[in-house]
């Protein structure tokens, strides 16, 4: 089979869009993350602990981070979340999606060793600040339902595996 009239993906489509050829620099400090990562999670309407895995792993190409979370409790989801680009504009996003059918887009960054994610919902603001270790990291997810009325929702311990 011969192609004809083939030529490379533009980085930049109609409409301002991004093209595919381009890694945004702002995904390498996410190097960091990648491999298996073993959890301990708790909430305060939850008593206990609930142990689960978490995984980062670059798709093809680099330019996407896939994450992967299953916890062992119903209570808790299990999500798959796909980080990158912004379709237009700067910055990065955290495309999320569980085992419930939510799915949410946050904004994140991984910057001087600060992985953060966030989020603003009317009644239900979200946000993480986590300083990423090499073995271990803790991060704690905050939650508004009124705006600036920050409480404690998930704490989730990483320790690597892999």
């Amino acid at each position: 089979m011969r192609i004809v009239g083939a030529r490379a993906m533009s980085s930049v489509l109609p409409g301002g869009h991004k093209g595919m050829t381009d890694r945004d620099p702002a995904l390498e400090p996410f190097d960091a993350l990648i491999g298996t990562w073993g959890t301990e999670a708790t909430h305060p309407e939850f008593d206990g602990v609930v142990p689960g895995v978490v995984t980062y792993e670059w798709l093809e190409g680099r330019r996407f981070v896939i994450l992967r979370s299953r916890h062992e409790h119903e209570l808790f989801p299990d999500a798959v979340c796909v980080i990158g680009p912004r379709e237009t504009g700067d910055g990065l996003v955290m495309e999320y999606f569980d085992s419930r059918g939510v799915r949410r887009t946050y904004d994140t960054s991984l910057e001087d060793g600060v992985l953060r994610i966030w989020r603003e919902a009317p009644g239900f603001d979200q946000r993480l600040a986590a300083a990423i270790h090499p073995d271990a990291f803790e991060a704690v997810y905050q939650l508004a339902t009124i705006p600036g009325e920050w409480k404690d929702d998930l704490k989730v311990i990483y320790r690597r595996r892999a």
